[in-house]
């Protein structure tokens, strides 16, 4: 599946689906809300980490799609019956049709279905974890950390618009690029900013306020899969990850904790990006490397 281009320029796909569950018409309740994910999807990674890291996993079910995503889209073929245990799917994109007939768009991880109305609320990936860390806030377990702040939140902000711009983003737009100046503005940006967090984390051990916050959980997953994916498929290669000693030790730390490292696979993770995109890798062989060991 190719993506989204313009002027040889890498363009994410605009959020369709962007109501908000805890105000009006769809209220934060238990049981009530499906959450669709891919272990291989950055976006989606985040929300699996914050759902655990909060303790909702009785309050929201959710369903991983395989890794695997053809013409036809996200496929639910890890059930048993190849169907969404939640609304009998096939295909992701049914959950997408059956909320707007219309819709023309590529079908989205992260989203959210509404059991009770029958149809998608959000595939709005920033604001998932954002509703799970305030709306979900009556169901979180004791002792759940708060990770987005109030005292924080600007400062937190002004991380994640240059980490997803220069990084989460970033890697993507170097890797998709169809021209050399695209490909090295991107790579350019791409490693300075790296730099700047390698910088940041020096006597730190979180990007914020010396304590688990929303930046962390939206910088990890292009970290865990920087090493075993950008930096060849994507043609991020002027440094790894492993090369970059405070970045390192801090994604082994935030991988030592459940929420993250037990939501990192990468096994979907490589088999994803090497066979999916055909338009980068025609023979989908998926690479025995690197040898890391995140422990």
């Amino acid at each position: 599946m190719s993506p989204e281009l313009k002027n040889g320029r890498f363009v994410r796909q605009a959020n369709r689906f962007t109501d908000r569950i805890g105000t009006g018409e769809f209220p934060a309740e238990a049981g009530r809300y499906q959450l669709y994910a891919s272990l291989a999807c950055p976006w989606a990674h985040r929300s699996l980490i914050v759902r655990r890291l909060l303790g909702l996993e009785d309050t929201i079910g959710v369903t991983i799609v395989d890794p695997i995503r053809d013409e036809r889209g996200w496929r639910f073929t890890l059930s048993p019956d190849g169907r969404d245990p939640v609304t009998g799917a096939r295909f992701l994109s049914e959950l997408y049709t059956a909320t707007d007939p219309s819709y023309e768009g590529r079908h989205t991880v992260p989203c959210v279905w509404d059991t009770v109305s029958g149809r998608l609320v959000t595939n709005d990936y920033p604001q998932i974890t954002l509703t799970l860390e305030s709306a979900f806030a009556p169901f979180h377990r004791p002792g759940a950390p708060e990770l987005y702040p109030e005292e924080l939140r600007a400062e937190i902000d002004e991380v994640n618009d240059e980490v997803f711009h220069n990084v989460n983003n970033g890697v993507y737009k170097a890797g998709m690029a169809q021209t050399q100046e695209v490909y090295e503005e991107a790579f350019d940006a791409l490693f300075a900013t790296l730099d700047r967090l390698e910088a940041r984390l020096d006597g730190h051990d979180y990007l914020v306020g010396d304590r688990l916050t929303e930046a962390d959980v939206r910088l990890y997953p292009t970290l865990a899969r920087f090493d075993a994916v950008y930096h060849g498929h994507f043609k991020c290669n002027l440094r790894r990850i492993i090369d970059y000693p405070r970045l390192w030790a801090y994604a082994r730390r935030l991988y030592a904790v459940p929420a993250f490292g037990e939501t990192t696979d990468f096994d979907h993770i490589k088999r994803h990006y090497h066979e999916t995109h055909r338009f980068l890798n025609p023979y989908g062989i998926v690479p025995k490397g690197p040898a890391i060991s995140w422990t």
